[in-house]
Parts: structure tokens; sequence; C-alpha cells
């Protein structure tokens, strides 16, 4: 049974966030130096996750959020024959409630995915476990519903892959409670081997089947072979269907959605982006139809990062951010998380390369585990935009405690007790007198 372990609260969170606090006050970090003594991370060995349940079970489950007080659950059998549905309750052993679903599969040269099965259960009650089953067979899961008001808490992990790193960053994600993690692109690093997609999604099925995980695409999720394969993004959104539909949204490599009055963003650095484009369109309509005075947070996550100090990808997000950046400044973004630089770094708040006051504050978080090691050069001197910057393995973690105030943690892999290596308090931009939301003329060029 895996339902034991579903929520692990702790009272000590807060007491945790403000002894940071205070410490960062009395102790300013530094920005990352080549010259200091920590030592950086190798790259991980790969991990095969092997298959271990019979052809008729279910593997790789993970769920997702799918319009209001919904989930998608998402899984594999091997055996053509299981069934798409999923028994559900809130006692272990005990479904009461049932839900039927629809399944697909894909071919990729020689590879034949399994059965992929997505079956969406609700309405769910906030805030509460609930023990489910799929396929009517196999072992019993748990899940928990993220809460109706604040404090809410996102997991970020980028470039995650399927190392010894990346299980470190997962165990660490596990370590302290969290509500919805969220994925910035270059998730299983499969590059076209198809099995390493189903290696991938038993390696974090412990965590993904337990909690809601959001996601977008990154470049290791293209996978073209010309001619042949020319779509790109087959095994991504077979295998990842997020809930494109219930933002408007016409494709699976962008959408939005709504949680405890925060709006969330995932947009697609790998699709047109151009002010012609559907998903310059489609960003418009969804800003447009935010009410700031219901909704404080406004959050974007992508992957190629807008501002990057790197040496690594340097300057491979500048025309989606010429082609967007106004868009999110005009709408008083919160906050932008992207990935693919293998490093952590975060900016203060920017517009047009600018510090400004009113833009959002960006943070790259490309450093969950991936197989091509950590981007180990940064640019001298510092930018001054620039207010953290390191090279290791890691994740973030995004807890909003009400309308106007949220904390920003960045946790680096090797503190073996999960210590926090950079952090910061945030103040919500709509909660400011001095950035009010602008709107953007019908026609204007940008």
């Amino acid at each position: 049974m895996m339902g034991r372990k579903c929520s692990r609260r702790s009272l000590m969170e807060f007491p945790i966030l403000l002894i940071h606090t205070l410490f960062l006050l009395l102790f300013p970090l530094p920005l990352f130096s080549e010259h200091d003594n920590f030592v950086r991370q190798p790259a991980g060995q790969l991990i095969i996750t092997p298959h271990q349940r019979s052809h008729s079970d279910p593997q790789q489950v993970h769920i997702s959020l799918v319009g209001k007080e919904k989930m998608r659950v998402s899984w594999i059998t091997e055996a053509k024959h299981a069934e798409s549905v999923v028994e559900y309750g809130t006692e272990s052993g005990e479904y009461s409630a049932k839900s039927t679903g629809e399944h697909t599969s894909y071919r990729y040269f020689l590879y034949n995915s399994g059965k992929i099965h997505n079956v969406v259960i609700g309405p769910l009650k906030p805030g509460t476990t609930y023990f489910y089953r799929c396929g009517g067979s196999g072992p019993e899961f748990c899940l928990k519903t993220p809460p109706h008001n604040f404090p809410l808490e996102f997991v970020v992990v980028g470039d995650l892959g399927q190392t010894e790193w990346s299980a470190s960053t997962l165990k660490h994600v596990e370590s302290r409670e969290y509500d919805v993690a969220l994925l910035p692109g270059d998730l299983s690093y499969a590059d076209s081997q198809q099995p390493l997609w189903d290696s991938f999604g038993r390696l974090v099925e412990p965590y993904a089947s337990k909690r809601p995980w959001m996601v977008t695409e990154g470049n290791h999720e293209i996978e073209i072979f010309p001619i042949i394969y020319p779509q790109p993004f087959q095994a991504y959104n077979a295998r990842w269907p997020m809930p494109f539909q219930q933002s408007a949204s016409t494709s699976n490599l962008y959408y939005s959605f709504q949680l405890v009055a925060t709006h969330v963003i995932m947009l697609g650095s790998y699709t047109d982006f151009h002010a012609q484009s559907q998903q310059y369109n489609w960003l418009r309509s969804d800003i447009a139809n935010i009410d700031r005075a219901k909704t404080p947070w406004l959050i974007v996550l992508l992957h190629a990062p807008w501002y990057n100090t790197n040496e690594a990808h340097q300057g491979e997000g500048e025309s989606m951010r010429q082609a967007m950046e106004k868009l999110l400044y005009n709408a008083r973004v919160d906050l932008v998380f992207a990935g693919h630089v293998h490093a952590y770094e975060r900016f203060t708040r920017i517009y047009d390369n600018k510090v400004d006051s009113c833009g959002p504050m960006y943070v790259t978080i490309g450093d969950g585990g991936n197989r091509e090691g950590l981007a180990l050069m940064f640019k001298n001197p510092p930018s001054p935009l620039s207010l953290y910057r390191e090279p290791s393995f890691g994740h973030g973690r995004l807890r909003i405690v009400n309308e106007t105030h949220a904390h920003w943690s960045w946790h680096r892999n090797n503190d073996t007790d999960a210590v926090i290596a950079d952090g910061v308090w945030i103040e919500s931009l709509s909660s400011s007198q001095a950035c009010s939301i602008q709107q953007d003329a019908p026609n204007e060029e940008l």
C-alpha cells in the first residue's frame, strides 16, 4: 500500500521559514564565485527503472490538474485489454466512486508504446486524501488534492532527467510537504530512445502519483526525425496530456490553470510565439480574462530563459522575450521560471533588460539532475540584474502564504539535511499601488 505516506504536512514549516529569513538578514548570501570551496557535482549515472508488475497492472502512474475540482490520472499498461477506469474514495480499499476515460498509443520506428490510459476523476474535495486504483487491478495509490485557501506550496524542478542526481532531487522534494509540482521542460531526456520514457515514468511514479505534476515541454521532448517523423512532441503529448482545452488553448504545448487565487501560465518555447501566432493570441486572451482582484498571483513557466548570465545557451530565449515580454510586463506577472540552463540563477525584477520594480522576478532552475551535467561557467563580471547564481543540482519551492506575500527558496541537493541555499520573500505586484495593471491596445505592435 502506498497511501499511508500521502500527506506529511509539518507544523515546523513556518518556524523554518522564519529562522531562514533571520539568517539571511544577519548573514547575506554572496553571489556564486568560482573561488569558493564548494565542490560542484559531476554528471550522474543514468538510472534505468525496470517494470516489475504484471502486463495488466498499471505502471508510470501520474496525476495532473484538469479544470475545477478534478484531476486526470494517467498510466500505461502493456496489456491491450486493460480497462481505462479509476476507482477512488477517501478510505483505503473502499472505493465509492468510479470514472471511465480514454486511451491512446503511438509508434516510433520499431517501438510500440503500451496502452496509455487517461481518466478524469472528480469532483474532488480540496485538501483531501483520496485512495485510488487504476484499471481494476494492481496496487492502490493515494493522492492529496490542493487546499482551498492559502498557504499554497509549489515545488519547481527543471531538466529533471533520470540519473542519480534526479533521484536525489526527488528525495529532497519528498522530504517536505507540497501541493503541486511545476516542471518547466526537459523531463525524461529520452531523446527518441522511447524505452527511456517508460523508465522515466516508473522513476517518478512514487512522487507524481501523489501530487499533481504540471509540465511544459523542453527541447529534449521534440524528438523529430526528418521525413519519417516530422511532427514533434509525439511521445510527450501522448504521455503527458495537460489541461489545455480548459484554458481555451489549441495545443498541449501551452496552457494555463487556476488554483487558490493563483494563475499559472505554461508557455511553449518550441512552438510559434511571434505576434501573429496562435500561442501569442492565446496568451493575450488568457491574460485579458484574469481578474487580478480575485487572482493576486500570476506565475509563468517556459523552458528557454529570457535572462541568463551563464555561458550556456546564451540568447536562445531572446526572440521569445522580444515577442512576449511586454504582454507579461503589462499583466504584472510576478514570477517567471525557466529551465534549459543546467544551473540555478535568481534575478531581480526586470523589464527590457533593466531593473524594474513592476517587472517579473526571473528564476532559472534547470538543475533537476539531467545526464548532461552542470553548466559551470557564468559570465564575469556578474550582471547587476543577477542576484544569486550557482551551478549545482537542486529544486525550488514557492510557498504562497497569502494574497500579498510568498517565499521562494532554492534547495541544493548535496546538503543532506535539505538546507536552503537561497531564499527571498516576494510581494505580489497586484498589491503594489505603484504597479497598476496595464492593458494592451487591441492592435498595438510590440
